[in-house]
Parts: structure tokens; sequence; C-alpha cells
């Protein structure tokens, strides 16, 4: 008897069913396949449920094992949250007139034994983002307080009011509940123009962004006035410059430089990270000479066109982020590459022989396997990809990377720095229970 879920579909009033003469199956770039039993995961706690306006989910159906279209309602994705990483896109046909989907992810879903499940794996033990460790009445409490205490510091305001309060960030609830890593946006400026940017969109674009752009440049002063009571009091503290609602921070280097100089003349406790596009080389380099601990380079791949193509970079290359990668390890400071996976795109082989590239010439320390938040069509016509090539399936290229770079670390997270000192699992992850 299988144990392959059953397609899900959705009325379009907020309801959702299963169609039990189809099973469910998953998508990869253009393509629907069968998705192997044991990649079926129970949907993890915080996962949510899409409908998907202007499309019809596509199964197996049960009798005569022939892939066809649900003609009942619309298909049905999965958001699955943070630690975990889809395997396959939902599974759908797109009629003419559909609107483009949101800035979310879109994983595959299906109904069996009275659970939601989906193709998607376990990536990090890090528990710092799970949906059960967040108390409402806690964050509003640390919210007020961090208010309170700092009354005239316009970035604890912006990220208590917008990124905790209104945008809901797990990472600016970790900073009003004093614990793990907390968020430094600093820069309202990018260098890039990324397709599917989640804090700036054009208004002649279909999709818009799901929250606002940091309005502001933050002085030195006000970074440091919070940082260092975090560092100081927080279990396993980072502090992290470089959040999806601000531009690019290595545009303001020079007061990320004179924060970490003047945050390490207060305390030498916990790590201090950079999220970057790593366009910048000499910035980072000033960094690290400043006390930057650890850098995290956002990419949709380790191919020089399809970066390019989603990035749309000004003033900088490809080959700037790889040289960025080098000068971090150089300088004797953790690498990790944000990997934005795109079932069939990611997986690719042409993907694969280039990711092995730049782990070898960077000396790479960790991949974070992040979902894509993107509408699946809209990006690939976006970057000119009409047709699926041959792939080699997300989980055998996790499994083919792991194989050749033992050492390399599998995550979702920034690392602290007890990890990043080769002690994580056995104090960290036990002691935030």
């Amino acid at each position: 008897m299988t144990t392959t879920p059953y397609l899900l579909y959705s009325d379009g009033e907020g309801n959702i069913f299963e169609d039990d003469t189809l099973y469910a199956v998953g998508r990869a770039g253009w393509d629907a396949f069968e998705v192997p039993e044991e990649q079926w995961i129970e949907l993890p706690n915080g996962g949510n449920l899409y409908e998907l306006p202007g499309r019809r989910g596509i199964g197996i159906d049960v009798l005569t094992g022939e892939m066809r279209l649900c003609e009942k309602g619309w298909a049905v994705a999965a958001f699955i949250p943070p630690a975990h990483t889809g395997l396959f896109i939902a599974a759908y046909e797109t009629l003419s007139d559909a609107p483009t989907l949101p800035l979310f992810c879109y994983t595959a879903v299906g109904w069996k034994d009275n659970k939601n499940w989906v193709p998607a794996v376990r990536i990090e033990k890090d528990i710092r983002q799970e949906a059960a460790g967040y108390d409402d009445v806690a964050i509003e409490n640390g919210t007020d307080s961090l208010l309170k205490n700092y009354p005239h510091n316009r970035l604890v305001k912006h990220l208590m009011e917008n990124c905790c309060m209104t945008y809901c960030c797990p990472a600016a609830k970790n900073f009003a509940l004093g614990r793990w890593e907390c968020p430094v946006p600093t820069s309202p400026a990018c260098n890039a123009n990324c397709i599917g940017c989640i804090s700036f969109q054009p208004e002649n674009e279909s999709i818009v962004s799901t929250q606002e752009r940091l309005t502001f440049k933050p002085t030195a002063e006000e970074i440091v006035e919070f940082t260092v009571p975090h560092l100081m009091n927080a279990p396993f503290p980072i502090i992290s410059f470089g959040q999806g609602c601000e531009g690019e921070p290595l545009l303001m280097w020079e007061t990320i430089r004179e924060s970490i100089i003047e945050i390490r003349k207060h305390t030498d406790k916990g790590s201090i990270n950079i999220n970057t596009n790593g366009s910048k080389p000499d910035a980072v380099a000033a960094l690290c000479k400043a006390g930057l601990n650890s850098m995290r380079v956002s990419t949709n791949s380790a191919q020089k066109s399809i970066y390019e193509a989603y990035y749309r970079p000004n003033n900088y290359q490809f080959e700037d982020i790889i040289e960025s990668l080098k000068v971090m390890r150089e300088h004797g400071g953790w690498t990790s590459i944000n990997y934005f996976v795109f079932p069939g795109i990611t997986d690719s082989e042409a993907e694969y022989e280039a990711l092995r590239k730049l782990i070898k010439e960077t000396g790479l320390n960790m991949i974070q396997w992040r979902n894509f938040n993107i509408d699946p069509d809209w990006y690939m016509g976006r970057m000119g990809m009409y047709e699926t090539g041959e792939m080699l399936g997300i989980q055998q290229m996790m499994d083919l990377i792991r194989e050749e770079f033992p050492d390399l670390k599998f995550g979702y997270f920034n690392p602290p720095i007890e990890r990043i000192k080769g002690d994580y699992y056995t104090s960290y992850a036990g002691a935030s229970q």
C-alpha cells in the first residue's frame, strides 16, 4: 500500500480539501515528478498552506497511474518553516489569467492520515525560529521594554515597531526576547536590483515587496547602544548587520567598521556577522580587520550568468562575491552562502559543478539551504529559462556535496561563535531547548 499523500485543492474561499483520486506530486523546473516516498515528511509546526489562484493542481491518478489535472479547484502549496528545506515545488498548471504569486515559497504538499505532508528535509538542528518558542506576551513585554530603554534610538524603534510587531520577523522577535541573533539593519540603499527583492519593487511590477525598506542611515552610536548589551547578556549571542528589510550593508561599511571597533571596546563576547551580497571585497577586508567574525553571502546560483540575471548588480560583478568569500577566509573568518534553493535550477548538473568549484575556490565553511520565496513561473520566465534540463534532485545534490566536502556545514542560520569554534551541538542546541 502506498504511503504517498493525496492531492489538496482549495475552493477559492479558504477551504482546502483532499482529492482521493489523485496522489500528490512535486515540481522541479517546469516539470512534474513523482516524489520518492521517503522524502515526504509531516508539515512541521509553523508551516502554512496557500491556495494558488488561477492554477490547477497536477497529480497521479490512483487508478491509471497517469498524471492529470485536478479540475475541482485551485492548487495548494505549503510554506515550510525555517530550518527546513523543500525538495520539490508545488505542481500545477497556470491558467492564462492567473495573478502573479506573492514573494513566498511554494512547496508541494499532500494529505494522508489526517496530516499534511511535504517533500522536505530538516537541514538545521538550531531551534531559534521554532514557532513553539515564541510567547506573544513575552515578545510584547520585551518590545515595550526596549522602546522604553532606548527612547531616542531610531534603529530600536524600527526593529520593534516595524520588524517585530508589524512584520512578525522571527529575528526581531528574538531580539525582543533578549536571545540569540539580533538583527542590525544599516543601509537604506542597495547596489543590486534583485528581481525578487522583498523590500523594494518598482511600481509597475506585477509583484509587491513584502515589507518596507529601512528609510534612514543609523549612526554608529545608535548601533553600539543596543548591540553591546545584547552581546553581553543574551545566550549564544550574535549581532547581524544586513537584513531583508534593507539595502546592502557594505554600502555603509564605514559606519559598520566604526560600530565594530566601538563594540569590541566594551565586550569581546559573542559573534559579529554580516549578511551581504559580497559586492565590495575591500570593505570586507576592512571589516575583518575591525573584528568581523562571520559573513553570509546571498546567491541564487553559483553560476555567473544566472546570478547576474537575477541580482542585476550595479558597479560589481559575480567575481566580486567570490573574492569577498576568499578575503573573509584569509582573515580567519567564517563564511556561509545563503543559497536560494529552486528545484530544477539549484540541482541542475551545471549548477552542481559550479557549486563544487565555488566551495573549492573559496574554502567555504557552510551552505544555508534557504527556500526561495518567489513565484516559480514568474521567476523562470524573467530569467529566460523555458526548458528543464538534466537535474540531480535536491536531496541527491545535498548528498553528493556532503560526501565530497565532509567538513562543509549544512544549515539554515548564522552560527554563534560556539558553533564556529566547533562546540556547537553539545552546547548551543542542547542549551536552547
